[in-house]
């Protein structure tokens, strides 16, 4: 039978997606499901909509088992094929909220604040140990699984287990698989999904749609530029920032506006206050994100369930189309996270990547895409450098490695000095108190 771990399985609506789909999959519907967290009510929430699925669209061949608590973790994991990762370590309060509100008495604002910037390095920090603990407990009981890490901030979590553990790792995100299409319905071109032919690569969250062409071959670029600009020009939406890197950069990217909005010196600046009207950016869209779901949970859950009607149709997640090609050896590509093993020639070797990449038999295969237009090359080594610094403190738990990192964050250094900086670092290290004790 195979075996299934979720990570973080109290993440309910995410578990019920990539389970779900699992048990829509004829391959997996078999399958042994481990559902692990740390949250006793969010698990058992987990469960009863899990169970509910696995009776109405699966005739119950799906085996679910619960497993609570670090004492519990080894079991959970235990003789694992396919282990799922979706964790958030800390959580809305206080962690969260510690990284908007610090930084935020230093003048520094944040949109999303869980792939870089001041938010991103201390999620990263406060992450590491715990999924260090996960590739060793697997490295021990299940070492021919496969891990699939969904977890902020990717590139840097990612980057750090395929660097220091030997376990087969690839970081997956929600964006590739919707970047083109969503582009061409923004700007009227729908008849132009169909067989269309597109190429991503660079980094998570600033994956760049390096090609885009009809299904004769036809590039659609110049269109998208003259239409991408005259949107802006005309009127307010929300991806204002993205569609401005086109004019800027040349190229579309993965991620959306909001979040790109903070990966960058160029749109919160305190010196022109005008430009988050301009461009429309959602200060502090995550906290307020994290309000309403968490004030919607229940009403969520009756509705999910519909009294016990509960449905599901398979998603467009990657994780259940990897675990399938995985099981079968019939092969299907990927967006994936990886290490740059010479897979875009100009970035560096230990960064983590995000390349296409052939799923099948033998696990994840990457594949080379050469060297990047130099323009996004260089906006995604501005990412890199901080990524890469983050790494190196949680290796060394060296503090001076996280006010590099800071340091070298581009919206973070765009705003703040040097000397801000440090004093904010040493406040929010403070603030995270256990998750920081290391640093102390």
């Amino acid at each position: 039978m195979i075996k299934i771990v979720f990570m973080g399985a109290g993440s309910t609506v995410f578990a019920r997606n990539v389970l779900g789909d699992c048990m829509c999959t004829p391959a997996l519907q078999e399958s042994e499901l481990a559902l692990y967290d740390i949250d006793t009510k969010r698990l058992s929430e987990s469960q009863m909509i899990l169970e509910a699925i696995n009776k109405n669209i699966n005739q119950g061949r799906a085996k679910i088992k619960t497993y609570l608590g670090t004492d519990n973790r080894k079991a959970a994991l235990k003789n694992a094929d396919f282990v799922v990762n979706a964790i958030q370590v800390g959580g809305y309060d206080p962690c969260t909220i510690t990284d908007f509100e610090i930084p935020k008495k230093y003048g520094l604002r944040q949109t999303i604040a869980d792939t870089m910037g001041m938010g991103g390095i201390m999620r990263a920090l406060r992450t590491i140990p715990v999924m260090e603990g996960f590739a060793r407990d697997m490295e021990e009981v299940c070492p021919e699984a496969l891990f699939l890490n969904y977890t902020n901030p990717m590139a840097m979590l990612t980057g750090y287990i395929q660097r220091y553990s030997t376990i087969q790792t690839v970081g997956l995100c929600h964006s590739v698989q919707v970047c083109s299409e969503g582009l061409l319905k923004k700007l009227g071109m729908e008849d132009k999904l169909e067989g269309r032919k597109e190429l991503i690569a660079g980094i998570n969250h600033m994956g760049w749609l390096l090609e885009l062409k009809d299904r004769d071959g036809n590039d659609l670029y110049p269109e998208i530029k003259k239409r991408a600009a005259q949107k802006n020009a005309e009127e307010k939406h929300d991806d204002m920032v993205r569609f401005d890197y086109i004019r800027n950069f040349g190229y579309y990217c993965t991620e959306s506006s909001e979040h790109n909005a903070e990966y960058n010196p160029l749109y919160i600046k305190s010196r022109y206050p005008e430009m988050i009207d301009k461009f429309n950016i959602p200060l502090d869209e995550y906290p307020r994100r994290c309000i309403k779901q968490i004030a919607d949970w229940e009403s969520e859950k009756e509705r999910i369930l519909d009294n016990g009607n509960i449905t599901h149709a398979r998603s467009r997640e990657y994780a259940s189309y990897i675990m399938e090609a995985v099981v079968t050896g019939n092969p299907y590509k990927i967006g994936g996270n990886v290490l740059n093993k010479g897979l875009i020639e100009n970035l560096p070797a230990d960064a983590c990547v995000e390349v296409p990449c052939l799923v099948d038999n033998r696990g994840i295969n990457p594949c080379h895409v050469g060297r990047l237009p130099v323009q996004c090359a260089a906006m995604n080594m501005t990412n890199i450098n901080t990524q890469l610094l983050t790494i190196e403190a949680a290796v060394t738990k060296d503090r001076s490695y996280i006010y590099q990192a800071a340091m070298l964050d581009p919206h973070t250094a765009a705003e703040l000095n040097a000397e801000d900086i440090r004093n904010m670092c040493d406040e929010l290290i403070e603030a995270h108190g256990d998750y920081m004790k290391d640093y102390q």
